[in-house]
C-alpha cells in the first residue's frame, strides 16, 4: 500500500482512465467516418491542411463562423469541451456559469487535448468524445443552416446542421461565447479563442 500525496488543489484532474468511445485502434478519422456513415452523414477530406477556422473555411468555401471549432478548456481542476463558431470567442464568466465549475479558465495544453479527447489539436472533433468529458454546443452556431466541425484530423470537416450536431455530439446547448464576432488579428493570425470576463 502506498501513501501517494494528494494533488495540490489547483492541479488539473486526471484524464479519463478508461477509454471513451472516441479512442481505439483505428485512426480517429476512420472511427468518425464509420460513426457518421451509420447516421447518413459524409466526411469531407482535403488535400490541404485545415487546422484553423480560417483555413477550414477557405477549403470549404464558407464563412469562418460556419466552422464549428471544438476547444478544450480547463476550469479550475475540471475539463470541458466547447463547440463554438469559428468567429466567436468563449467568455470565461459565461463558461463558468454554464458548467458550474470554479477556478481559473485556461485553454488545455496540446498534451491535455490528446489525453482528454483522443484527437490531436487542429483536428479535434465533437463526435465520439469520452462520456465523462462534458460538452457544450454554443448557440453562436445556430445562425447557420450548415456548419462544419472537424472529423478527427486536420484535413477534414463534416457538413451538418446545428440540431444534428447537438444530437450526435451528446453536447448540451449553452451560451458561452461573445455575442458579436471578433475581428481577425492585424497580422493575419487568429486572435485568442478566449475572451476575458
Amino acid at each position: 500500500m502506498t501513501n501517494d500525496p494528494a494533488p495540490p488543489p489547483d492541479a488539473p484532474s486526471a484524464a479519463p482512465s478508461s477509454p471513451g468511445t472516441g479512442r481505439g485502434a483505428k485512426p480517429a478519422i476512420e472511427r468518425v467516418r464509420a460513426y457518421l456513415a451509420d447516421h447518413g452523414i459524409e466526411v469531407l477530406e482535403f488535400a490541404v491542411p485545415t487546422p484553423t477556422s480560417e483555413t477550414a473555411a477557405a477549403a470549404v468555401g464558407c464563412a469562418v463562423g460556419q466552422i464549428a471549432k471544438t476547444l478544450l478548456f480547463r476550469v479550475g481542476t475540471s475539463h470541458v469541451a466547447v463547440i463554438a463558431a469559428g468567429d466567436a470567442r468563449v467568455k470565461q464568466a459565461k463558461l463558468k456559469q454554464a458548467t458550474g465549475f470554479a477556478g481559473k479558465v485556461k485553454m488545455a495544453s496540446a498534451d491535455e487535448v490528446v489525453a482528454w479527447t483522443g484527437y490531436a489539436p487542429g483536428g479535434v472533433c465533437p463526435f465520439l468524445l469520452p462520456d465523462d468529458l462534458p460538452r457544450l454546443l454554443d448557440a453562436s452556431l445556430k445562425r447557420f443552416e450548415v456548419i462544419y466541425p472537424a472529423a478527427g484530423n486536420s484535413r477534414s470537416v463534416v457538413p451538418i446542421s446545428y440540431h444534428r450536431l447537438l444530437e450526435l455530439s451528446g453536447a448540451r446547448e449553452a451560451d458561452v461565447c461573445q455575442a458579436t464576432p471578433w475581428p481577425a488579428a492585424h497580422d493575419g493570425s487568429s486572435p485568442s479563442p478566449v475572451a476575458d470576463g
